[in-house]
């Protein structure tokens, strides 16, 4: 609790950058807290994460999945918001422009296929996709800057989205997909996003999907197998402080141990006006080469 407490306050300088940097990542996970309010079960609070491609990685308790958590957190936020089709995550305050993630969209023709192995139409939509992901990894391959890989997604990715939305389009139509089928269900959710889907077409420095936020929320979803609860609502908040700076760190490359055994004992005495100059980002600016 005590270092919760200290890392607690470390966070204002990682939102801080993070809302300036103009695009941001959004996703959460379910994770139970022990409350008196609740005899008997656990509580199903939630962990909300919100991070960059490259920057700083937060995450905020809260004890429900409402509007509310994301609304208060991205208050004042202008830019781009990347996540699911979850409904919190829309209609949030004006300059955001909303991006949809191609892995979610994809999942959901992935389970049409384990479903339906003997259709070919959730194999062929699969199989649009992944060129739009070859596509992506040519660019990561050749190292391509923000600008170059806006131009290959304007001169060969947009093409392939537009054939996806033809087919999704025309499958979905077709008599013999039921409403309630799976693969009526992936065509539904594509279609429904369908307009955030095709953001990414816009914007080099945006991801394709929202893998970089899904890959630090993971240890979460991951560690709910192996501890039992978060002990109360008042540990909720430092627990989620510790996260963000071991998830912060990991995304800078910093060894978290090594950075909290320099920081850590710094921080009771440490001016608070001063304490940007803690964070792991400035911290490893100052570290030798």
């Amino acid at each position: 609790m005590k270092v919760g407490g200290l890392a607690q306050a470390l966070i204002p300088s990682l939102k801080a950058d993070l809302m300036a940097g103009g695009y941001i990542q959004a996703d959460e996970t379910r994770v139970p807290c022990q409350t008196s309010a609740v005899r008997g079960r656990n509580h199903q609070a939630y962990m909300w994460e919100f991070s960059r491609p490259g920057g700083p990685v937060i995450f905020e308790f809260k004890m429900s999945r409402a509007r509310e958590g994301p609304r208060d957190f991205l208050k004042g936020f202008k830019g781009i918001l990347q996540s699911d089709g979850y409904a919190a995550y829309d209609k949030l305050g004006e300059g955001i422009e909303y991006v949809a993630c191609w892995a979610h969209a994809r999942r959901e023709f992935f389970r049409a296929h384990q479903l339906q192995e003997n259709d070919p139409r959730p194999l062929e939509i699969l199989g649009l996709i992944g060129k739009l992901y070859a596509l992506e990894e040519q660019a990561r391959t050749a190292g391509a800057t923000p600008g170059q890989r806006l131009t290959l997604r304007q001169e060969q990715s947009q093409l392939v989205v537009k054939q996806l939305g033809q087919r999704i389009l025309a499958i979905r139509a077709e008599g013999d997909v039921l409403p309630a089928s799976q693969l009526a269900k992936a065509c539904d959710y594509a279609l429904g996003q369908w307009t955030r889907l095709q953001v990414f077409l816009n914007h080099g420095h945006v991801e394709i999907d929202n893998n970089w936020c899904e890959n630090a929320i993971r240890p979460l979803a991951m560690g709910r197998k192996n501890w039992l609860h978060i002990g109360s609502e008042e540990a909720g908040p430092r627990v989620a402080a510790i996260v963000s700076v071991f998830e912060t760190c990991r995304r800078f490359d910093i060894n978290p141990r090594t950075y909290l055994l320099d920081v850590l004992p710094k921080m009771p005495e440490w001016s608070m006006n001063r304490v940007t100059e803690l964070s792991p980002m400035a911290w490893k600016s100052r570290q030798p080469a």
